[in-house]
């Protein structure tokens, strides 16, 4: 039988930190889809023009994006299997959202926004990749299949 610990603090913190990074994300898509007049007053009249711009097909991405990760993060706390498939989901929404904002739209994103967005997509995609990936390293190692289940470290290490 291999070598057996409590799930680090480590874990906690980053679990907690993304559920925080995807509910700002979250509340960014809610106010947006809901048209929330205090909040759109943050940006220029182009910049709202360029949300309604949307497709139907990118509204949904933009969704499963935001959603996935939100319920990603949540499942990552609950230390729940399926949080890897919600971060899947979440990649896939990340990707045409992505191909949506800085090539099929049309726009100049830079002109519209300046060159946040192009800073914010790297960043998003980074945090994403890294939840992502941490989320699969421990589904293999057999970490977190069972809410009080302990992680066997010795499986992986190198």
């Amino acid at each position: 039988m291999g070598e057996t610990s409590k799930t680090p603090l480590g874990f906690w913190i980053i679990s907690g930190l993304s559920l925080l990074w995807n509910a700002f994300g979250a509340f960014d898509y809610t106010m947006t889809q809901t048209k929330n007049a205090e909040y759109l007053a943050a940006f220029t009249p182009e910049q709202r023009t360029y949300f309604e711009s949307f497709p139907t097909w990118m509204e949904a991405a933009w969704a499963l994006g935001i959603w996935g990760a939100l319920a990603g993060s949540a499942l990552l706390l609950l230390r729940n299997r399926h949080a890897v498939t919600a971060f899947g989901v979440s990649l896939f929404g990340l990707l045409v959202s992505t191909a949506w904002q800085f090539g099929l739209s049309g726009a100049d994103v830079a002109k519209i926004f300046g060159t946040g967005p192009m800073v914010m997509s790297a960043f998003i995609w980074l945090v994403a990749i890294a939840l992502f990936s941490m989320r699969e390293r421990k589904r293999l190692r057999g970490c977190y299949a069972e809410p009080r289940r302990r992680c066997n470290r010795k499986l992986h290490r190198r």
